[in-house]
């Protein structure tokens, strides 16, 4: 049977802080947008406060365990172009990120991993 290669996956640490966001904040999004300011990583919102365009791809819907709605992955369509042969593996780190992410008042931010994928 072929199974495909999930395009984006959380590591454990990233799903334990997605459960404790989502206690507090209700359902959640990222968007990676490959721009400045910690471009590189991926900034977790309230689902619908980052408003999302042409410009934008839903590359995943994450499900978290003991979370009832998915979390929606979103890359700006630029980035994806560039990061299309990789699995991304979205991680979780010591140290603050941008402001503007949810994670960042807890001393950690998340950080995406990349592994290339077969085409």
């Amino acid at each position: 049977m072929y199974e495909e290669t999930p395009r984006v996956e959380l590591t454990p640490a990233a799903a334990d802080l997605l459960r404790r966001l989502r206690a507090t904040h209700g359902p959640l999004m990222f968007h990676q947008s490959g721009g400045c300011c910690d471009g590189s990583a991926p900034m977790c919102y309230p689902e619908g406060e980052f408003r999302t365009g042409n410009s934008d791809i839903l590359l995943a819907e994450l499900h978290v365990e003991g979370v009832t709605e998915p979390v929606t992955f979103w890359m700006s369509r630029s980035q994806y172009e560039a990061w299309s042969h990789t699995r991304l593996i979205v991680d979780v780190v010591e140290g603050r990120g941008s402001g503007f992410s949810l994670e960042a008042p807890e001393g950690v931010r998340f950080l995406t991993r990349s592994r290339v994928v077969g085409t």
